[in-house]
């Protein structure tokens, strides 16, 4: 679970992921929210990726945002070394 709430806030914002996963029903998640989904013992990867294809987030930040900086040369300059 803490995986799933840090990849929503990366790619969401804090509030903005928490409003998402409480309101945005999901036709993958037989037309729940992410939270309902959760709340039924659906497997949080599961739900991650469902709700991630539902909002058409690019397939290459399902992983999180970090994992795409690591794979790209010509970065915003973010997480200098």
């Amino acid at each position: 679970m803490s995986e799933f709430w840090t990849l929503a806030d990366e790619e969401f914002g804090r509030l903005h992921s928490r409003t998402l996963v409480r309101d945005h029903v999901v036709t993958a998640l037989g037309d729940r929210t992410a939270e309902q989904a959760l709340d039924a013992g659906t497997d949080p990867r599961e739900v991650w990726f469902a709700l991630c294809e539902d909002l058409e987030v690019p397939r290459e930040r399902w992983w999180g945002r970090q994992e795409t900086r690591r794979g790209r040369t010509g970065s915003s300059g973010r997480g200098r070394r």
